[in-house]
């Protein structure tokens, strides 16, 4: 008798990220071997990241904030000052953090601007700065860039022992892969000058997102190693902090449709984002995969338009007093 061949294992994460995995295949041939889930790198998540704003009107919603809101909550900061400061906190690539700043040069017109910049990944800080380069109408805009993470950021400011204030600090769609929200939110919020205006913008309680974290939790990996934060939790820690806001509700949403389309590049991509897991369709066990993508067909989750089955990704956006 053939002696029996050694078995490969192989890691795979369960929710104590030590389970081993071995796979036969349906004729018997031999055993084969799952990769190993595995969350995100930062370059990967850029790339998801992309897939994602492809095929989502998340800029368009927030397009439509800047038209309808923004420009009178802009109006009322600075009080009079020659130079408004204004801080972004992960602002990626730059192109959101630019609307704004025309809208605060329409509002301000004639007046400096000082833009400092908090963004811990480099080829984001590229990005940004090629943007800026290419832009002819910031002649009166300074900008600086901090190549850090928020809570490196509030370290040095510490460190240094003076807060620098600000008029205006936005933090977009971010506060997802803090260690502490509260305390990133109650540092920024003091950085904030009389009459400043935070805003935070993160997903609304009525979109997917929200139904998808609290009702189908169980179908996402633990390799996703973000927060599962909406705007009633950031809403709850600004009533603990015992701090004035308002929030705006604004709609969006993404075509997942290539997410039930096998074999599809894009499709994988979005799942990779969806579950901050590296090769998710190809990784994850098929019950998990079933299951996951058997929730994103929800009617709390997603609808469907014209064969396209859209996920809810409606925004919150909270403007913070100082």
């Amino acid at each position: 008798m053939d002696p029996v061949p050694e078995m490969k294992r192989n890691r795979f994460p369960s929710m104590n990220f030590e389970a081993e995995i071995l796979t036969a295949p349906h004729d018997n041939s031999e055993l084969y071997v799952i990769p190993s889930m595995r969350s995100l790198t930062a370059e990967e998540y850029v790339e998801a990241f992309k897939s994602f704003l492809d095929h989502s009107t998340e800029h368009q919603c927030m397009d439509e904030f800047n038209k309808k809101e923004l420009p009178n909550i802009m109006a009322r900061l600075g009080n009079g000052k020659s130079t408004i400061n204004v801080l972004g906190v992960g602002s990626g690539t730059g192109e959101q953090d630019l609307k704004m700043i025309r809208i605060l040069q329409a509002t301000h017109p004639g007046v400096l601007i000082d833009n400092e910049i908090v963004e811990p990944n480099p080829q984001h800080v590229a990005a940004y700065k090629e943007l800026v380069n290419q832009a002819p109408d910031l002649e009166n805009v300074s900008f600086s860039w901090h190549q850090l993470t928020s809570s490196e950021y509030e370290q040095q400011v510490k460190e240094k022992g003076a807060h620098k204030k600000f008029d205006f600090i936005h933090m977009i769609q971010m506060l997802y892969r803090v260690e502490d929200i509260a305390s990133t939110i109650k540092f920024f919020h003091s950085c904030l000058d009389h009459h400043g205006k935070l805003l935070i913008i993160i997903l609304s309680d009525s979109s997917g997102w929200a139904s998808l974290w609290k009702k189908y939790r169980h179908c996402l990996p633990s390799t996703d190693s973000g927060h599962y934060i909406t705007s009633n939790g950031i809403a709850d820690i600004l009533k603990r902090l015992g701090i004035e806001y308002h929030i705006y509700e604004f709609p969006s949403g993404w075509d997942i449709t290539k997410c039930f389309i096998d074999g599809d590049l894009v499709g994988g991509c979005m799942m990779d984002f969806l579950t901050g897991t590296k090769n998710f369709l190809g990784t994850a066990p098929p019950g998990l995969r079933r299951q996951l993508q058997e929730a994103l067909c929800q009617p709390e989750c997603s609808s469907k338009k014209d064969g396209r089955i859209i996920f809810s990704n409606n925004l919150s956006m909270i403007v913070v007093d100082s």
